[in-house]
């Protein structure tokens, strides 16, 4: 687990590999009874952490202006992720599957409890974010967010997701 602070609050982060009841998060999430309430992303399509970092800030200035998207600071967080305009999109492609076994959990001002009840309710082995750029599934975030290797040519793909993420409500 490693935190980031944002604007004066914190962002928790935790990488889980060999998860096996995605599906089980995945209905309390939908249901809306998890607790705590956290963010599942994918991580196979997150192949650093700066652009999560994007997401989050943008998701903290939409939260002070009292103009989320979605219903959660938590599904903002995926959805603001993705790049698209569309939640439901979103939360399906960047969000966890009923077969999701590498997740990425995001938690906003989470307390020490907080997150461990959190790493409680993943069955899988939590690996250090560093693992994150080398388990990318870049072909999969390639078409996902349309990056031509002629761009991969001068920037990173993180960075490419970043712009993405970044110019998605001016575009």
């Amino acid at each position: 687990m490693k935190t980031y602070e944002i604007n004066g609050n914190a962002l928790y982060l935790a990488l889980f590999t060999d998860v096996t009841n995605s599906k089980e998060l995945l209905d309390s999430m939908q249901a809306g009874t998890l607790e705590p309430e956290v963010a599942f992303l994918n991580a196979s399509l997150i192949p650093d952490v700066f652009p999560i970092l994007a997401a989050a800030h943008k998701t903290l200035v939409a939260k002070s202006r009292e103009s989320l998207t979605t219903r959660t600071l938590h599904s903002e967080l995926v959805y603001n992720y993705s790049g698209s305009k569309h939640i439901s999109e979103s939360l399906k492609r960047c969000g966890i599957s009923d077969t999701t076994t590498y997740i990425l959990a995001a938690r906003f001002n989470a307390t020490l409890d907080e997150m461990k009840a959190v790493e409680k309710l993943i069955s899988g082995k939590e690996v250090d974010l560093v693992e994150l750029e080398g388990r990318a599934n870049q072909a999969q975030i390639q078409k996902h967010y349309k990056i031509s290797g002629l761009e991969l040519g001068i920037s990173s793909l993180a960075d490419a997701i970043t712009c993405r993420i970044a110019a998605r409500d001016a575009l």
